[in-house]
């Protein structure tokens, strides 16, 4: 019997433990650990479509949407590499054409607004900017899916159409940050399983909530 298999075939099994539950986009996502390691191969490389100066732009992006404070930011948990390999490995084709054409498209409006690329834009300008596709994000979803009700993040809409590609960025760099190390370990509080359930922990105000476990 082969016991290799694919990194799709093991977000699946894993989408299928959890039942069906996942945090973020693509057809079969559903949260899992991606090690320093692979992420660090992933940054060197590149993965599919994505050229490693592709994934230092997500990395730029996803710090500007994470940065960092008293805790590190999504650039130094890799969220770069991850969101790469997390767009090739499980979005559809059409899904990953539109998450591409939206990394030229952000590209291409931070020239437009400041005259430099987003590499060289100042964290005023990137933070301008990402908050200008933030609203025009939740405009479009909105409009596309009616009046706002409890949901999951998602990355296709109800009409199967791709979502918008700043909708997918920031939902893969708030999964990609809270599966790493830094994300589990610093951000949030984690317990290595097995452990024991406690029903009434203590919890003081101003404490950081406990890391799941994918």
């Amino acid at each position: 019997m082969n016991d290799i298999i694919t990194r799709r075939e093991v977000i699946q099994r894993v989408t299928a433990l959890l039942g069906g539950a996942a945090l973020a986009g693509g057809d079969s996502l559903a949260a899992f650990t991606f090690n320093e390691a692979a992420r660090a191969e992933v940054m060197a490389q590149g993965t599919g479509a994505f050229t490693a100066a592709d994934i230092a732009l997500l990395d730029e992006i996803a710090e500007t949407i994470l940065p960092q404070t008293s805790t590190p930011g999504a650039k130094a948990a890799k969220t770069g590499a991850f969101i790469a390999l997390m767009v090739t490995d499980t979005y559809t084709d059409r899904a990953q054409q539109v998450f591409r054409d939206g990394l030229k498209k952000l590209d291409d409006e931070c020239r437009s607004a400041n005259g430099v690329t987003f590499m060289s834009a100042s964290p005023a300008q990137r933070l301008a900017l990402a908050e200008a596709l933030d609203r025009e994000q939740k405009a479009a979803m909105d409009e596309r899916q009616g009046p706002p009700v409890s949901r999951a993040p998602i990355a296709s809409s109800s009409n199967d159409d791709p979502a918008h590609y700043f909708r997918m960025m920031k939902e893969l760099t708030l999964l990609g940050f809270f599966t790493s190390e830094a994300g589990m370990t610093q951000a949030l509080r984690y317990i290595e399983t097995p452990g024991r359930y406690d029903p009434c922990a203590p919890h003081k105000p101003g404490d950081r909530i406990w890391a799941g476990h994918a």
